[in-house]
């Protein structure tokens, strides 16, 4: 079950219950700035610069974006490769297998569930806030919950809000991507407002404030550019990652986008692109214009209007900021029913998330059941200690589509001379495996030995990259020279080296989609790295709760996807055939 994998042109095949292909490239851009340009923009940058960065926030979402952007590429190639609903779930099926690809999908599920829920509750209190929180305080003595793991009390609003988008989407796709759009401008025309209006009051001496000039009472750090150092802002840009959480997005509407392997891979770059310059801009601005230990970590510019006496422009940013978080619930409550579709058209989820209703053309079960989860977690759970395991989940699917494409690369080839047996025995030697780790024949053509070869580099490059990025993260920690942390990051990291050079010199599969990524296998090989060393920054309780979550879906695989699954079903089919074709075949001899 391992390694059954469907094959990269099922894309191609007619299905039954096939989805409306409406969405242009404009919609798709839309959909990838709306699902991720939110948060990032109006309170992750203030909450980095006062905690971790200082002015150097913008370093850390340039390289949480290099790292966003390395894996976008990895994602434009699959989504070119394998237009079908799903993301990385339909992708990790073609290329890795059947149980990782339920399990990422799972995955998947959890993610966007509370990535939606925890938009909505920001929703609640960015409206709340303004009028003095009356509804707070009227839920919180009338409605209150004295549980430990539960919300001081049940967020009425962010459970209608959450229904009211889920009723939007489940109508039709044309109608909730125009009201997508819509919002997508305001956010926009509210981020480019920010911007200009902040070059009034820019000041480059808050990018240079000395130390004795910062209060005592306060975390100023050294002062300066760097007050907290290159540490603070390769911390500061794992926090900044969560920012860029959303684009993938993009890769579900494989069987509703119009054009989908031209316009997938472009729109994933074009929003990257708009999502990066528009973090970046903020992030100046935001530290130009106000001292970094001054900052207001949950909201920022209202904060800072307030000081300045901009009443009107602060009720413009927190409307705009209303706008951006309706955004980015649409964005993550829309993929949750598109990969419940494909993981039940192809068996391994139950069957009624599969079906498409006749008006509407969207999984309409799929998306009210997807709707009512995430507005329960929503109103009644505190998502504080659960915010990151969106981030695990988001980084481990990224980490699997780079490893996907690498696979693909060196292994799927269909070209006759790859079906060509290779001559000669196995023998165990170090001679042989010097010459098949570095193709030291220089063999151009793809072959089962040179594929085995490249997936066993793969594998390895993985389990050296965990140890590398876990030796990196301890000395960090530790703050301190120790002689043996430091051994083994020089070693793993020249290991790691090794094999992208070994893997270098394989001969790459002809079997190309119409967009590939560059550089490979420099540039995905990077990108895990950078993945894993930003899944090794949570902490150990969001892990715990993670592996719980995968064993649930591991029981609901193992009795019931196992047992319906379409691949299972077909490949079981085709064996009975060829069975009987063989029974006939020696009665007639017989």
């Amino acid at each position: 079950m391992l390694r059954r994998k469907k094959e990269s042109d099922l894309s191609t095949e007619p299905t039954k219950n096939q989805l409306s292909r409406v969405l242009g490239l404009v919609d798709l851009i839309s959909l990838g700035v709306g699902s991720t340009l939110g948060l990032g923009a109006y309170v992750l940058a203030g909450e980095v610069a006062v905690k971790f960065t200082g002015p150097a926030v913008v370093l850390s979402f340039a390289f949480a974006a290099v790292a966003s952007a390395l894996s976008g590429l990895c994602y434009a190639e699959f989504a070119s490769r394998v237009p079908k609903a799903g993301s990385a779930y339909a992708f990790s099926y073609v290329g890795i297998g059947e149980i990782v690809a339920f399990l990422i999908g799972w995955d998947l599920i959890l993610e966007y569930s509370i990535g939606c829920a925890s938009i909505a509750r920001a929703l609640s209190g960015h409206i709340d806030k303004p009028f003095g929180h009356p509804m707070r305080e009227y839920l919180k003595q009338t409605f209150p919950m004295h549980v430990d793991f539960l919300a001081p009390y049940p967020d009425l609003f962010s459970f209608t809000s959450i229904l009211m988008l889920t009723f939007l989407i489940a109508w039709g796709m044309r109608e909730s991507s125009f009201l997508n759009k819509i919002f997508t401008v305001v956010n926009l025309l509210t981020v480019i407002t920010v911007v200009l209006t902040g070059l009034i009051k820019v000041d480059t001496y808050n990018w240079n404030i000395p130390k004795e000039d910062i209060p005592l009472d306060v975390k100023g750090g050294e002062g300066g550019f760097l007050p907290f150092g290159w540490s603070g802002v390769f911390v500061g840009a794992a926090t900044c990652f969560y920012g860029f959480v959303g684009f993938d997005a993009i890769a579900t509407t494989g069987e509703e986008a119009k054009r989908p392997t031209r316009d997938i891979p472009l729109a994933i770059v074009i929003s990257l692109s708009i999502i990066t310059l528009s973090y970046c801009s903020v992030a100046i601005i935001l530290t130009l214009i106000w001292p970094y230990y001054k900052q207001d970590p949950e909201a920022p510019f209202p904060h800072i209007y307030q000081e300045l006496g901009w009443h009107a422009l602060e009720w413009i940013v927190t409307i705009g900021a209303v706008f951006a978080l309706c955004t980015n619930m649409i964005g993550t409550l829309f993929p949750l029913p598109r990969i419940l579709y494909s993981m039940a058209s192809d068996g391994l989820l139950f069957h009624i998330f599969s079906k498409v209703d006749s008006k509407t053309k969207t999984p309409f079960w799929g998306t009210l059941i997807c709707g009512v989860f995430a507005a329960v977690l929503s109103s009644l759970f505190d998502l504080q200690q659960l915010m990151n395991m969106m981030s695990i989940g988001t980084l481990m699917a990224y980490s699997l589509v780079c490893i996907c494409v690498l696979i693909l690369r060196y292994t799927n080839d269909d070209s006759e001379e790859c079906k060509v047996r290779d001559n000669g025995r196995f023998r165990v030697s170090l001679m042989r495996l010097l010459s098949s780790s570095f193709n030291l024949p220089n063999s151009q053509i793809t072959t089962k030995n040179t594929g085995r070869t490249s997936v066993k580099i793969i594998l390895v490059y993985l389990v050296v990259a965990i140890c590398f990025c876990s030796s990196v993260s301890i000395a960090q920690a530790d703050g301190k020279f120790n002689m043996v942390t430091y051994a083994a990051c020089i070693v793993s990291g020249v290991l790691l080296l090794v094999l992208c050079y070994s893997l270098s010199r394989q001969p790459q599969s002809t079997n190309r989609p119409t967009f590939h990524v560059p550089c490979v296998p420099f540039v995905p090989c990077l990108s895990v790295v950078l993945n894993i060393y930003l899944m090794t920054q949570l902490d150990t309780s969001t892990w715990i709760r993670f592996t719980v979550w995968l064993f649930i879906g591991l029981l609901i695989y193992l009795f019931y996807g196992l047992r319906y699954s379409v691949e299972r079903l077909n490949q079981r089919r085709i064996l009975d055939e060829t069975y009987m074709k063989q029974i006939r075949y020696e009665i007639q001899v017989y």
